[in-house]
């Protein structure tokens, strides 16, 4: 009978790997230093101290090398020759590893994971830990292409524009403060998405809009038909100097909630159901029908918030001058916010960033991925609806001419 392999060897084996915990290091170091040996052998065609007619060449000692590998780091003696023939493809393999582990290191970054988080990472998976100094330096690596983003020309026409700011905590000198951040979309003739910028300020200005806006027309911003924001005043009173030309949306999700304000705490939710129906109409002419229902039936009970709905509505009522396919998308901002979810899903791990450029680095990081995922995907919007409905529009004015 073939005799059964002894059981006892497995824990015996397991016990000593338990006690050696480095085992594999030695082992891979001994392996790597007799690649380089017999590398060198290679190269002069003769081992050492070998007498032979093919010889190209004289070893010259060698000089210590550290290697980061999946063991831990190890020490190498690489040779050296005397015309200084030889060259390794050890460390080649390697660079491009770290390559890979560097681009790993930076991308667990952008998807929220914290400095201090990553070095422990490293730890486990390579023996040796990237201290979180380092993965930050690494993350600098970062900045070229995402200013190159942030600067490129927009070689486009984008007839829709969506403008929303958020906030995060920024240090400087030492006092922690909010600071805005500044977010355009825009939807090309193609009906694709792209961010168009992002850019941190101070505060959320009139001043800080403009400045913005001006920068996006010196990048090419062209075309801009209509407008979708919240109803900052800075940003309306911008928009009109700099776009004078694009329609203004005022989002209806803001408005909803702003008109909350001029009720009292305990009110009919009906009251606040059916003004939300108003911008689920086919048409202008049928939201406007269903505004005087609603004014006419809340008036008595709600009269402060219907006085202010009845002279504030009819900046959340431009979208009606669109396709009605793009109704749903452009009457509210939420395209952008659920952009800002995600940055917000990226930046609340590190809560108080430690200085500006750290900020702009992690958001541009972020929103450059988001823009590439869409440019990726299929079209946001048929723009064949808006191309035929401005068509329809010229005949018709046409016709009112003759």
């Amino acid at each position: 009978m073939t005799p059964r392999p002894d059981k006892t060897t497995t824990p015996q084996l397991k016990s000593i790997l338990a006690e050696q915990e480095d085992f594999l290091r030695p082992l891979v170091q001994k392996l790597m230093q007799e690649m380089l040996e017999e590398e060198m052998n290679e190269t002069l065609q003769a081992v050492k101290s070998e007498r032979s007619d093919r010889r190209r060449g004289y070893r010259s000692g060698s000089y210590q090398r550290s290697l980061l590998t999946r063991v831990g780091r190890i020490e190498l003696r690489v040779p050296q020759d005397r015309d200084g023939l030889f060259s390794t493809e050890i460390f080649d393999r390697y660079q491009r590893s770290e390559k890979a582990l560097v681009s790993t290191l930076i991308e667990m970054y952008v998807q929220g994971v914290s400095t201090r988080k990553v070095a422990q990472i490293t730890e486990e998976l390579c023996g040796h830990r990237v201290s979180a100094s380092v993965v930050s330096r690494l993350n600098k690596t970062l900045d070229e292409e995402l200013e190159n983003f942030a600067r490129r020309k927009l070689s486009h026409a984008y007839p829709y524009l969506i403008l929303d700011a958020r906030y995060e905590k920024v240090r400087e000198n030492g006092v922690v403060r909010s600071q805005a951040v500044l977010i355009a979309i825009g939807i090309t003739w193609d009906g694709r998405r792209e961010v168009l910028a992002t850019e941190l300020d101070q505060r959320e200005s009139g001043s800080s809009w403009k400045n913005f806006l001006l920068q996006l027309k010196q990048r090419g911003l062209t075309g801009v038909e209509f407008c979708v924001t919240d109803n900052h005043a800075g940003l309306r009173r911008a928009i009109s100097e700099v776009l004078p030309e694009a329609l203004w949306q005022r989002c209806y999700v803001h408005f909803l909630r702003n008109a909350l304000d001029h009720l009292p705490r305990k009110h009919d939710d009906d009251c606040c159901t059916e003004l939300r129906w108003i911008y689920d109409r086919r048409d202008i002419n049928e939201a406007r029908q269903d505004l005087r229902a609603w004014l006419a039936k809340w008036g008595g009970k709600y009269h402060k918030l219907c006085d202010w709905v009845e002279s504030e509505i009819e900046e959340t009522l431009t979208f009606y001058r669109l396709p009605r396919e793009h109704h749903k998308h452009l009457k509210s901002t939420n395209m952008l916010e659920r952009l800002n979810e995600e940055i917000k899903r990226r930046t609340h791990i590190i809560r108080t960033f430690p200085n500006k450029a750290a900020a702009q680095r992690l958001i541009r990081a972020v929103t450059h991925q988001v823009h590439e995922q869409w440019i990726d995907q299929h079209r946001y919007l048929n723009m064949d609806h808006l191309k035929e409905a401005q068509k329809l529009s010229l005949t018709s004015n046409q016709t009112s001419a003759a």
